[in-house]
């Protein structure tokens, strides 16, 4: 398991301090080496997570994290991005969605019987339902 962010006694409220912000603004976090730390519920507005920005459809776009976002007592955190800095995600092209059509289609395509399913065929066999069932129940009455 990961090691926590920081030390439990840096997580204490009576830690935290006004810390300026990129605006201008001001927001009630902690400086861990040069980078702005809050705990849950305290980020100011205009950060997000990877999470949150790919929900906006949008990336990081090649900028460095602003801040860091913790909880569980620093055993778990999340970089901050800024949103004004933040791009579009790029969108696939027709001929990227059409390869991975075919290949979600391999995925579903049955190797003994060719049957397409509507779920993934498991790696490990290459076999749909019905192939393996049929093959257990020939193997059980011989």
């Amino acid at each position: 398991m990961a090691a926590p962010l920081m030390d439990r006694a840096s997580l204490h409220p009576a830690a935290s301090r006004w810390i300026e912000l990129w605006n201008g603004k001001q927001a009630l976090g902690w400086d861990h080496h040069g980078t702005p730390v809050f705990k849950f519920r305290w980020a100011p507005a205009g950060l997000a997570t990877r999470r949150q920005l790919r929900a906006l459809r949008m990336c990081p776009g090649g900028q460095p994290p602003y801040a860091v976002l913790v909880w569980r007592n620093g055993k778990a955190w999340a970089w901050l991005y800024r949103l004004d800095l933040a791009r579009p995600s790029r969108v696939a092209s027709p001929a990227q969605l059409n390869a991975l059509d075919k290949a979600m289609q391999a995925r579903r395509t049955c190797g003994q019987c060719g049957r397409i399913a509507d779920y993934c065929i498991p790696t490990s066999d290459g076999r749909c339902d019905q192939c393996m069932t049929s093959d257990r129940y020939a193997t059980a009455a011989a």
